[in-house]
Parts: structure tokens; C-alpha cells; sequence
């Protein structure tokens, strides 16, 4: 008797018994259950019903919160899932006033840009105060040889058209339209506007047109007319004039919103600026905090509501600098801590991130100046880079 309880005992101290069988598993039952009885659940009115008004408050609060974010989440997904198989096609905006800003050769700058870099999409400006300089008298020779190189090279082109187009003071109106009544210019506008697309629209390189850059931005440039029957009635007759084109109108970034509002185009813009210098509050470098899927729920958002898509027609390559700083006389040192080759290969990436497939570059021309004014190709090697990368994925594609 005494060795057979020896010989249990003996058992029960057997780690892999102590775990499975025996006086300890009833043991760990009997624990288990004294504690579920001690537990209490309510039912979710009682709950509600203790809780405070500041506590209801926060609750409702965070759960709009989840709910929100979740919702932009899920919708930015779905966006990228969806148009995951189309190609990229990286673009560039060329300006060139802002290479002659540079001391540059605008033609020079954009054959660099296509027989160098390797781009093959370009977004140009057909500023009004450029082209018409008197009433009535057109010089289109500046923008024939951007159409003629890019014809040469099967590049395809963005043209900018209206009064409201990229780089400051973003309304480019001529020194004689300026102290006409808003009525009047416009009628000159909206005939400029013609000769444009006139002339322009049978050329192989033009793509798509870009009407009235960032139209209802008030907080930059010079601009003070924001009539959004304007819009319209120049949306209109750029469809009447040349209806084989898509038209694009742009919106500001970062602005939650809907663009609901007519005109519809064939596509949406955003622009995407991500590290700028603050001059109202912190008064320094400042970085958007917004992931690349916050841009991703815009154009989802806005494609499940109106059935359009939307491009980057602006993201940001180039320094957001202090006002007293000047982009072309600048130290390097201050210029890089805005924009420098690494952030320019992050923020090409960013882009792509956000899943919208047509991406124009802005600051192409500083790259260039950069390189051959100060030696620095950095920039521009990481353009050519990022370039040719997304050629080997499209071809896959």
C-alpha cells in the first residue's frame, strides 16, 4: 500500500502529468472559475448609462475617429488595388522663363530633359502675358519649338491654358488686360484661349489640356478673380473647341473636400507638397505629416463619387526655402534642407505610393541649373534614376 502511493506521488510530480492530469488541473479549475464568477458583464445600456457626460463625449469622439480614418484607409486601398495594374507615367513641368530665372538655355534644358533624364511627358505653360503681349498680336514661336521637339521625340504633352497657370504670380495676365473690367478681359482670355487650342490641338505630342492651375486657391499668387461660372463657361468651350482632348482642372493639396462642384473634367489634379518652410506659425522647416494613402483616399474618394480620376500634377522636387532666401543664389546648404537627392528619391517614391499612375515632377529646371551651374548632378541623377526605373516596371506591366 505504502509503495503504490509512493508510486503515484512519484507520477504527479512528473512535469508533463502535472500538466494534464491530476490534483493540480483540478486545482486550475477550481481557480479559474472563482475568478469568471467574480467576473461581471454588463450589458452595453447599463454600461452607458454609469458613464459620465465627458466620458460619453470622448467615446462618441474616438469612435468617429476609427470610424473616419478607417473609412480613408479602406477607400485609399481599394483606389491603389484597382488601378495597381496600370503603368506609371512619370512626368516633368518645364517652364521656360524659369530656365532663363537660371541663367539657362531653355532650349538646351529640355532636349536635357528628353535625350538625358529620359522623360517622355511633359506638362507646359501657354502663359497668356508671354504669348500676347498686344491686343490682337500672337507670338506662338517659343511654345512652336517645345511642340516641335517633342513631336521629334514621340513626347507627349500637358498644356496648362487659361489665365491661371503654374509659377508665380500664378495669373498671368498681360500689363494691357490688367485694368480692364473683369468682363472685358475675359473676352480677350476666352479668344486667346481659341488660338491656343487652335493651333495645337492636331499635333501628336498634346495629350491633355490643364485648365486654370489650383483655380479656387485664394492663399497664393496674385489672382482675384474666383468666378466659378468662369470656370465653367471656359470648360465648355475648350470641350466645343477641341472634344477629342481630356481636360484636367487641379485642386490644392492637403484640403479635405469633395470636388463636387462643376465644371466636371475628364480628369482631377492635386498637387503634393510635403516639406515647406513655415512662415506664420514655427517659422521653420516644416514636413506634412500625411501618409501617401491620406492622397490615395482623395482620388478614391473622388473617383467613387464623380467616376473621374485623378493625377499628381504638381508634386513637390524642388526647396520650399525662407522668403528671404532666393532659389538661384541660395547656398546648397540651405537648399538641401528642403530638397536634396535623397528626399527627391523618397518623395518620386511617396508619389507612387499614393497609387495615382500619371506623376509630374516640379523643379526640373533648379535640377538642371544645379548640375551644370554648380557642378552637383546629385538631383538630376536620381531623376534619370527614377526614370528609367519605372520604365523596366511598366514593362512588365
Amino acid at each position: 500500500m505504502q509503495k503504490k502511493k509512493r508510486k503515484q506521488k512519484k507520477l504527479r510530480s512528473l512535469p508533463f502529468l502535472r500538466r494534464h492530469w491530476g490534483t493540480n488541473e483540478a486545482r486550475y479549475r477550481t481557480r479559474l472559475l472563482h475568478h469568471w464568477q467574480k467576473f461581471r458583464i454588463e450589458k452595453p445600456s447599463f454600461w452607458w448609462k454609469e458613464r459620465s457626460i465627458l466620458q460619453k463625449l470622448s467615446v462618441i469622439i474616438i469612435s468617429l475617429v476609427i470610424f473616419s480614418v478607417g473609412s480613408m484607409y479602406g477607400i485609399a486601398q481599394w483606389y491603389i488595388w484597382k488601378h495597381s495594374k496600370e503603368q506609371t507615367q512619370l512626368g516633368v513641368t518645364f517652364i521656360p522663363s524659369y530656365a532663363e530665372y537660371f541663367g539657362l538655355s531653355p532650349q538646351e534644358t529640355m532636349r536635357a530633359l528628353i535625350y538625358d533624364a529620359g522623360f517622355r511627358h511633359f506638362r507646359l505653360v501657354s502663359y497668356w502675358e508671354r504669348i500676347e503681349k498686344n491686343p490682337g498680336q500672337y507670338d506662338f514661336s517659343e511654345m512652336d519649338w517645345q511642340f516641335k521637339m517633342a513631336e521629334e521625340t514621340n513626347t507627349k504633352i500637358s498644356l496648362a491654358i487659361g489665365l491661371r497657370q503654374p509659377r508665380w504670380p500664378e495669373c498671368h495676365i498681360p500689363s494691357w488686360a490688367e485694368k480692364l473690367p473683369d468682363k472685358e478681359w475675359e473676352v480677350y482670355l476666352t479668344a486667346f484661349m481659341g488660338k491656343v487650342i487652335d493651333r495645337y490641338k492636331n499635333s501628336p505630342a498634346l495629350q491633355s489640356y490643364q485648365l486654370e492651375n489650383e483655380y479656387f486657391l485664394k492663399a497664393f499668387g496674385m489672382c482675384t478673380n474666383f468666378d466659378r461660372d468662369r470656370l465653367v463657361r471656359e470648360f465648355n468651350f475648350v470641350k466645343q473647341q477641341d472634344p477629342h482632348h481630356p481636360v484636367i482642372i487641379s485642386r490644392s493639396n492637403n484640403a479635405l473636400g469633395l470636388p463636387i462642384g462643376k465644371p466636371t473634367p475628364d480628369q482631377f489634379g492635386v498637387s503634393v507638397y510635403k516639406r515647406v518652410w513655415d512662415k506664420t506659425i514655427t517659422h521653420r522647416y516644416f514636413e506634412y505629416p500625411f501618409p501617401a494613402w491620406y492622397y490615395a483616399f482623395f482620388a478614391g474618394a473622388g473617383e467613387l463619387v464623380t467616376g473621374k480620376d485623378m493625377i499628381i500634377h504638381e508634386l513637390q522636387a524642388e526647396p520650399w526655402m525662407p522668403p528671404s532666401f532666393d532659389l538661384n543664389t541660395s547656398p546648397i546648404s540651405e537648399q538641401d534642407k528642403s530638397m536634396n537627392a535623397e528626399r527627391l528619391r523618397n518623395r518620386i517614391q511617396y508619389g507612387e505610393a499614393t497609387g495615382m499612375k500619371t506623376i509630374d515632377l516640379w523643379g526640373a529646371e533648379w535640377w538642371y541649373a544645379r548640375k551644370v551651374k554648380n557642378n552637383d548632378p546629385s538631383l538630376w541623377n536620381v531623376a534619370k534614376q527614377e526614370v528609367q526605373k519605372v520604365q523596366r516596371t511598366n514593362a512588365y506591366k
